[in-house]
């Protein structure tokens, strides 16, 4: 009789073990139901030094080709001139220039006339001139897009500045023809053009790219990037040559990237002396500060809506 009580005892006990009892079934049924957690996800900026995130700017390479159409279109939309401005401004500054030059007397390299050596060097020149101011305030005038849409914002500099790379092209058609009118024949060296051209590229984004946040947070800015750009004219051998250029000066005057970049696209169409330590200056100039400001955009791109 107290084995079979022992027994009965044990029961409960080997249910407990085993099989649970209908409480307890109850309860671990309802229990995935009340533990399971819906994930939550956020998603915070990256910070610290970031560069170029090749990866994001392939799979929206269709926007950025977008983005260029669009402001080459619209750039000279409801004009009478229309394209006929692109030419027009780099020959008023050559006729400027020309009548400066009489009383200045700039001396041409190589007796060459005065004219062909100032446009060749109007044509970066322009690209510069017009491109970084634009680069510069283009995340002010893309507010609506910064704060509403998630896209590469490394975007706006880029496309505002790449704009004038096709009023480059037209320019340099012009500029064909004036060499066809003084029958001059360009050097075979011509075919590193797009070498310096995506110099200029360079060079004018180092200054658009780190512009266009300074100017987002300090408006400042708005109203010094005219004036620099008025500066950088005159230390910018566009109407001069660099053999103008006192030579005591002119290791100060290359940290400006444009001074040996456009003395360069002179000399790779006319054959005109290559000063080569003032190229190499500023062109280490131009990446190194290309380099900086894109870092410095990644770095401050998750402050931009803050500031609007």
């Amino acid at each position: 009789m107290i084995q079979t009580e022992e027994t009965l005892e044990s029961r409960p006990s080997e249910s407990r073990l085993g099989a649970p009892r209908d409480g307890e079934a109850k309860r671990d049924a309802t229990s995935p139901a009340e533990t399971t957690e819906t994930p939550e996800i956020v998603i915070r900026p990256r910070s610290g030094w970031i560069a170029i995130d090749w990866h994001e700017i392939y799979d929206f390479r269709e926007l950025l080709v977008f983005f260029v159409w669009r402001d080459i279109s619209s750039r000279y939309r409801q004009t009478v001139l229309g394209g006929a401005w692109a030419v027009l401004q780099p020959l008023i500054m050559m006729a400027i220039f020309v009548f400066l030059a009489q009383f200045a007397k700039i001396a041409p390299p190589m007796d060459l006339p005065y004219p062909v050596c100032v446009f060749a060097g109007l044509i970066p020149w322009s690209i510069f001139s017009q491109g970084m101011p634009a680069a510069a305030n283009s995340l002010i005038t893309s507010l609506h897009m910064v704060t509403k849409v998630y896209f590469p914002r490394l975007f706006l500099p880029i496309t505002a500045a790449a704009v004038f790379l096709v009023d480059a092209m037209l320019t340099m058609l012009l500029y064909g023809g004036i060499l066809l009118y003084y029958q001059i024949t360009p050097q075979w060296t011509v075919v590193f053009l797009p070498v310096l051209i995506l110099l200029t590229m360079i060079a004018t984004l180092s200054f658009g790219i780190l512009l266009s946040g300074l100017t987002l947070f300090y408006r400042d800015f708005k109203h010094i990037v005219p004036f620099v750009v008025q500066i950088m004219m005159f230390v910018t051998p566009t109407y001069y040559s660099i053999g103008n250029v006192p030579e005591r000066y002119r290791l100060i005057a290359s940290l400006n990237p444009m001074f040996g970049i456009v003395d360069a696209f002179r000399s790779c169409i006319l054959g005109t002396p290559m000063y080569w330590s003032c190229f190499l200056i500023s062109t280490t100039v131009a990446v190194l500060g290309f380099v900086f400001a894109v870092f410095y955009f990644r770095r401050t791109e998750r402050l931009f809506a803050d500031f609007v």
